[in-house]
């Protein structure tokens, strides 16, 4: 499933956000990667030890924790602490597939990569080039959203950044653990949520259609969460 989520951030926050990035000190992004990775990764990161990481990525955590469409998509346990890159002079990331299991810096938690996210922090029209390209059951995606929007998809997919031959593409890059391991059981809840969600504004809670699908919900999500 890939799944936009639209305007995380406002203008005016996404502005501010680009402000403290531009101070940031930024490294060569291979340093995260792995063997396989590391070969057709270019482009630049802020150091993730920073202070200034570590604040903005729980801006961005916050921020997320206020979508609805997302904590529906994504039904997460676990969030790897958020990334922030940037490509310029033809910088580009080839072909590849995240990690399975991610290993948090300085801590011993784990994350298990079933979702990755990004979220565009530059405008569209603020660089060339840059589409970030999904391989997915329906062919190819090739994807470049408004600054503040967020993709989501599963980090299983075969996956690259087309080179940005033109100005500044800024990003934060993300990988969630979600209480639903599977693809289709999580599309499966997905899809249940919106509609109870949908019939809610046409209904009241207590409607006997309402409360039997969220019955169906919270049962099948009992079965299948883990926790």
């Amino acid at each position: 499933m890939l799944m936009v989520i639209p305007e995380v951030f406002s203008k005016t926050d996404l502005s501010k956000l680009n402000e403290h990035l531009a101070k940031g000190e930024w490294l060569d992004g291979k340093i995260t990667a792995g063997a396989q990775a590391s070969a057709v990764k270019q482009n630049q990161q802020l150091d993730e030890s920073s202070t200034l990481a570590h604040h903005l990525g729980d801006i961005v955590l916050d921020a997320l924790a206020q979508q609805p469409l997302f904590m529906s998509a994504a039904l997460p346990l676990k969030i790897f602490p958020p990334m922030f890159n940037r490509y310029q002079g033809k910088q580009t990331y080839g072909n590849h597939v995240d990690n399975a299991i991610r290993f948090v810096p300085g801590t011993p938690t784990r994350v298990r990569s079933d979702l990755s996210a990004t979220l565009f922090l530059s405008e569209p029209d603020d660089y060339k080039g840059g589409e970030l390209v999904i391989q997915e059951q329906f062919g190819e995606q090739n994807i470049k959203l408004n600054a503040g929007d967020l993709i989501l998809y599963p980090s299983s997919s075969l996956h690259q950044v087309k080179p940005v031959i033109d100005g500044e593409r800024l990003a934060c890059v993300m990988w969630m653990q979600s209480m639903v391991r599977d693809n289709e059981q999580r599309q499966i809840l997905f899809d249940l949520d919106q509609s109870i969600q949908s019939l809610t504004t046409q209904h009241e809670h207590q409607h006997q259609d309402i409360m039997r699908l969220t019955n169906i919900y919270q049962n099948l999500l009992r079965q299948w969460a883990e926790t």
